[in-house]
Order: C-alpha cells, then sequence, then structure tokens
C-alpha cells in the first residue's frame, strides 16, 4: 500500500479523500492555489504545496506544476478527486511517465469514454443499448437535420464532448434544426474547445439512472447498484438517492450486467459510473461514462457500507476488489442534496461571499448512519467566483426511503447559513413536494413543478418577529443583571413601548414591545401577546409567547437579521429609528447598503444640494428597492458608485457634506 499520496483537487473531495487517507495509515499532500491559500483542505492534509494562481488554468488544471508537487513531496500516488484533471487522459499518462501511480482508470479507458460519441459506438458493439440516434463524424448541417428528421422530433443535440448540462439543446421541430444547432456548437466550442455534437432521440419525461461499477487489474468487476438522479437543474444533478425507487431486481440486474459490460469493453480499472437514462415503462440506454469517482457516491457507500475511496487505493496499489457480486447487498435508503452557494430563484445563479455563519446538522457515523456531510469549507472561508460553489454536501440513510426523506428534512432544518445565497431552503420544499415524496421521477420535476417549488413570498409569522424583536432588545442587555445597567427598557413605575418596523419580501410589518411589570408584551394590531422566560445566548435565541415555546437562531448584520425557526429562513431588514453614533444618518435614510445588492438608480448628481429626507439613490436587493434617503440637509460630495454596480453590505454609497440647502 501507499504510503504517501497527492490529491489532486480541493474543496470537499479534497478533504474526503484526506480522511480514508489518514483512517488507512497513509500521508495526504494537498495542492492549492492562491485563491485557496486558507482553504480547509490545505490544513486538513498532512502537507500543502501551493500551485499556482487563482484561475483553475495556471493551478489546478497545470498538469507540469501538479506533477512536479508530488515529486517534491515524495507522493507515490496522485488521486484526482473529481472535476479538473480527473478524466483527463495526458494527465493520466503524464503521472505514469513520471514514476506516479494514476488513482483512477487507464488512459487508454479515459480516452474510449471521453468523446460521447466514439463511446456510444463501443457500447453498440458491446450491445449495451443506446438511445435513438448518430453519434458519427459527419458533421454536416444538413447532413445532422436529415438524421434528426429520420429520428423523428423532439431530437436532442449534445456535444460530444460536453458535460455539466453545456452544449445542450431540445429541438421540437425540423425548422428550428439549423438555428439549435449553430447555438449548441458555439457553446460547445467555447466550452470544450470542440463543436462536435451528436443528435439523439428526446425522452419527454426520462429518469437519469447511474450504476456504480468497480473494477480491478485481476479481471473483476462488480456492481455496487444504482442510483437515481432525476431530479436536476440546467442538465445538473441537485439530489441523488440510492437505490432507485420503483427499481425491481429484474431491472437492476439487467443494467448492472449492460454497465459491466461497458466497462470490461474499455478494460476498465477502478471506480467508474455508467449512467442511463431511462424511460417511464422501465427501458434504459446508455448514455455516456464518467471515469471517475461521482459526487453522489457517498449514496452508494451508506447503502452497501463501503468506503469506495479506499476501494480506488487498493485497487490502485494492485490488490483484489475488497469484495466481489456475491458479497454486496443493499441495506435501506440513502438520499443526498448538494448544498450550493446560488440562488434559486433567480435561476440558480452562483452566489459568493463570505461565510460570515454557518451551522450545520449533527453527523452521525460515516457509512450507513443517519446523517453524514461532506464539507471543504468552515465559517469565515469565503466562495469564490474561481471555482464551483459547493459548500457541503448532505447525505442520509434510513432503513427505507420515507425514514430517509424524513432525516433529510430534519437535517436540512438544521442547515443555516449566513453570507452567500444558498439553495438550503429550496432543497427544504424540494424533499417535501409531493412529487419528489411520492417518487414521481423525472429530470424535468423541477421546471414542470416551479410555481409550487417556488412560492410567493409570505407574511412574516408573529413568532419571526419575536423572536428578531427580543434578539434586537436583548442581545444588548449588561451582563451584570442589575435593572439599573439593563438597555432592555426597564421602568420602574411605569409602561415603556417601542415600535420595530420589519421589511421581507412581502413588504413591511410592524410590532410594538411594551415593558411591563409582569412581563415584556408583543402588540400587533389587536393582538397582544406575554413573552417570558427570554434566553438568548449568542445566535440561539428561546422565548415562551403566551404559553408556546419559541426556539431558534438570529443571527444580525447591521440592520439585517436572518432568523433561523421551525426549518425555515427569513432575512429581514430592521428600520433603525435611531441614527447610529457618529454615522450621522437620521431615521430617513442610511448612507451605507443595508445588504448586499445592486444600484438601479441614481437621483441626485456630485455638488447637488439636497434637503432632509430627499431620495439619493435607489438599490435593489432581495427582490426589493430600497431607496436611500438624506439624513440631513447638505451638499452631495461625491458619488461612490454607479447604476449596474453591485454593492457589498455596509458599503459607503455616497459622501454628503452637512449644512444648510
Amino acid at each position: 500500500m501507499f504510503k504517501k499520496i497527492l490529491i489532486a483537487n480541493r474543496g470537499e473531495i479534497a478533504c474526503r479523500v484526506a480522511a480514508t487517507a489518514r483512517r488507512m495509515g497513509i500521508q495526504s499532500v494537498a495542492v492549492y492555489s492562491d485563491a485557496d491559500a486558507h482553504a480547509r483542505h490545505v490544513t486538513f492534509c498532512d502537507e500543502a504545496i501551493a500551485i499556482g494562481p487563482a484561475a483553475a488554468s495556471e493551478s489546478y488544471l497545470n498538469i507540469d506544476r501538479v506533477i512536479a508537487a508530488a515529486k517534491q513531496s515524495g507522493a507515490e500516488a496522485i488521486h484526482p478527486g473529481y472535476g479538473f484533471l480527473s478524466e483527463n487522459e495526458a494527465f493520466a499518462a503524464a503521472c505514469e511517465k513520471a514514476g506516479l501511480v494514476f488513482i483512477g482508470p487507464p488512459a487508454s479507458a479515459i480516452r474510449a469514454m471521453g468523446s460521447k460519441s466514439a463511446a456510444k459506438s463501443l457500447m453498440e458493439k458491446a450491445q449495451v443499448p443506446l438511445v435513438p440516434g448518430y453519434h458519427g463524424d459527419n458533421q454536416d448541417p444538413v447532413f445532422l437535420q436529415g438524421q434528426a428528421d429520420q429520428i423523428g422530433y423532439p431530437v436532442l443535440l449534445k456535444a460530444t464532448a460536453g458535460g455539466g448540462g453545456k452544449g445542450m439543446r431540445i429541438v421540437t421541430r425540423s425548422e428550428d434544426f439549423a438555428d439549435a444547432l449553430s447555438s449548441c456548437q458555439r457553446e460547445a466550442k467555447n466550452s470544450f474547445g470542440d463543436e462536435r455534437v451528436l443528435v439523439e432521440k428526446y425522452l419527454t419525461r426520462p429518469r437519469h439512472i447511474e450504476i456504480q461499477i468497480f473494477a480491478d487489474t485481476q479481471g473483476n468487476c462488480v456492481s455496487l447498484f444504482e442510483r437515481d438522479c432525476s431530479v436536476q437543474r440546467r442538465h445538473q444533478k441537485v439530489l441523488e438517492e440510492a437505490p432507485a425507487p420503483g427499481m425491481s431486481e429484474e431491472r437492476r440486474q439487467a443494467m448492472s450486467a449492460a454497465a459491466v459490460a461497458a466497462a470490461k469493453a474499455v478494460a476498465y480499472v477502478g471506480a467508474g459510473t455508467v449512467e442511463f437514462i431511462a424511460n417511464q415503462d422501465g427501458s434504459f440506454y446508455f448514455m455516456e461514462m464518467n471515469t471517475r469517482l461521482q459526487v453522489e457516491h457517498p449514496v452508494t457507500e451508506m447503502i452497501t457500507g463501503t468506503d469506495l475511496v479506499e476501494w480506488q487505493l487498493r485497487v490502485a496499489a494492485g490488490e483484489r476488489l475488497p469484495q466481489l457480486q456475491h458479497e454486496l447487498t443493499i441495506t435501506g435508503h440513502a438520499i443526498e442534496a448538494r448544498i450550493y452557494a446560488e440562488n434559486p430563484e433567480k435561476g440558480f445563479l452562483p452566489s459568493t461571499g463570505r461565510l460570515d455563519y454557518l451551522h450545520m446538522p449533527q453527523a452521525v457515523q460515516f457509512t450507513q448512519g443517519a446523517v453524514r456531510i461532506d464539507a471543504g469549507v468552515t465559517q469565515g472561508d469565503v466562495i469564490s467566483p474561481f471555482y464551483d460553489p459547493m459548500i457541503a454536501k448532505l447525505i442520509v440513510h434510513g432503513k427505507d426511503r420515507a425514514e430517509a426523506l424524513a432525516r433529510m428534512a430534519q437535517a436540512l432544518a438544521a442547515f443555516q447559513v449566513v453570507g452567500p445565497a444558498t439553495n438550503v431552503a429550496f432543497l427544504g420544499r424540494l424533499i417535501a413536494s409531493e412529487p419528489f415524496a411520492a417518487a414521481d421521477l423525472d429530470t424535468g420535476l423541477i421546471e414542470r413543478h416551479h410555481d409550487s417549488l417556488f412560492p410567493q413570498p409570505q407574511t412574516l409569522p408573529l413568532a419571526v418577529l419575536a423572536l428578531a424583536a427580543v434578539s434586537l432588545v436583548r442581545s444588548a442587555t449588561s451582563a451584570t443583571g442589575e435593572p439599573w445597567a439593563q438597555l432592555s427598557g426597564w421602568r420602574m413605575n411605569s409602561t415603556y413601548q417601542r415600535s420595530f418596523a420589519f421589511s421581507s419580501e412581502a413588504g413591511v410589518q410592524t410590532i410594538q414591545l411594551s415593558y411591563r411589570r409582569d412581563a415584556l408584551w408583543l402588540e400587533a394590531g389587536d393582538l397582544q401577546v406575554p413573552l417570558k422566560d427570554i434566553s438568548v445566548s449568542q445566535a440561539a435565541v428561546q422565548v415562551r409567547m403566551d404559553g408556546l415555546q419559541l426556539q431558534g437562531h438570529v443571527v444580525r448584520q447591521q440592520d439585517t437579521f436572518h432568523v433561523f425557526h421551525a426549518g425555515h429562513h427569513w432575512q429581514i431588514l430592521w428600520r433603525d429609528p435611531i441614527a447610529h453614533a457618529g454615522e450621522g444618518e437620521a431615521d430617513e435614510g442610511r448612507l451605507t447598503a443595508p445588504m448586499p445588492g445592486k444600484i438601479i438608480a441614481l437621483l441626485v448628481s456630485a455638488g447637488e444640494r439636497v434637503a432632509r429626507g430627499a431620495p439619493l439613490l435607489i438599490m435593489e436587493a432581495m427582490k426589493m428597492e430600497h431607496t436611500i434617503n438624506a439624513p440631513s440637509d447638505g451638499t452631495v460630495s461625491e458619488l461612490l458608485y454607479a447604476v449596474g454596480d453591485q454593492v457589498d453590505e455596509g458599503a459607503q454609497l455616497l459622501s454628503l457634506s452637512v449644512g444648510e440647502a
């Protein structure tokens, strides 16, 4: 077995590989770019070597620098993780030339499966079922359109060197084919440097089912059963589960046999995934083979009780597979959710920024436990624009699918992030949705149920307002416990009332807190309820509201409050009626951004005289427009941003010289 390996990757997969290496007594070496100098994987491994600038092309994708780092560290082998160089045949060949073991398949297998069209031709010879289509070399537009007309619409155009949902177009009519082909070829050329495409019959409600295979150098090849990866957005996976719901044993054996045949056709060694597209009637067709470990491999580990990274290391070292086919069984059900820094409400656009607050559910065991978390970040880390915006993978296991669903819902409710936008709330709605709960799965599920998965903003529940208000008034309370030192509004012989206005996507809501002799009372409209047994400890807030015990976490960022309660995350803005000391900002407006957003209008010019309360600019944040007003009479000295600029929370927006207008 190896004594030291280099991990040619970053983030959660680098930490994941290092964890298994440590358990096996193998030293691990991390590589990192300038942007990742303080990343979690750098300190998680035993050693770390810098390999270049932030751009992946100059660091993680630079074969010479990765090989040099391995030689410098004395590593005997390189684990590529997934993404980056994991399916690069030139990298696999470079490792071999340098006398390093590539912990993956032979370069010849990567080459054979690297082109979708060539792979399909190879699979056709191996009698693996294929989707009706054209996978040849003739790329003449007229010829390709003729093939599409013969196959019958709708058809799918797909880049032969593609991946990650890029270079794909659905064509429903012959007259639209030429434009779709041109668009597909341009994207393929830009993304992969190869404009070639293939044409396939497009299945209208397909499921995406893949088989995990593993082969060793002794000729053994096994299937570790299937994963269902049907729930996708932009052709990219969102949720994965194993085993596939509704899978019959007969169909499982047929798909496994086809996957093993595909692996043997290219003399495969190591971990690989054969991906199929399946009809609702049970028929299935080969799509492609990924010659690496998959992002979703943990669900397979959970139901089989295996460690696939350990299997990779043992096979790469020349050992036989730890288990053969007759020794592998399925236990229970596992589901994986990918926690991304992205904004589902804005087309799942990636989000960046500092993880100001990160609270994850408690992990239990490593394989076949209730909850597992694979993460490459910690609180305080930055999600940068240079790499994939994944925060973590949340994996749960249960005795059956119903229990796994319940555990996933519970775990998502405990996943709290403040900083960049995330898909956590969306995943919670997706898990609870009727089609997913009923296992009515296909790749169009999210689009088909868009309205229910993206509901309109709701008014803030009274419990959320109570938690935010209590956190606001009690977080400043003196620790002495003496009433004279309290900042909570206590009065000796009178009642003091404060009004709080909170704004959210649903609008502005106002409540009052009355400091009475017996308790703190919350008033909202005609409703009056006492708040007792209040406890505020850092972000954790507890309060008994009219006999109902409320628990939650409240994270404050200036005047923005993030309230986590009952599995939901509310982001609300407190409209502070009192000027911030030293900032010169009065109740009509502030000169700093209340939250991250975009400048959409400038209402004044530099040198312009303004009166107190005059609107200065408008910014957009949280789907709402926020007008920044003049805190006093004065002259606009300088506008610090232009229309269209993105601004961070707390950024000064303009300078105002105070004086009479």
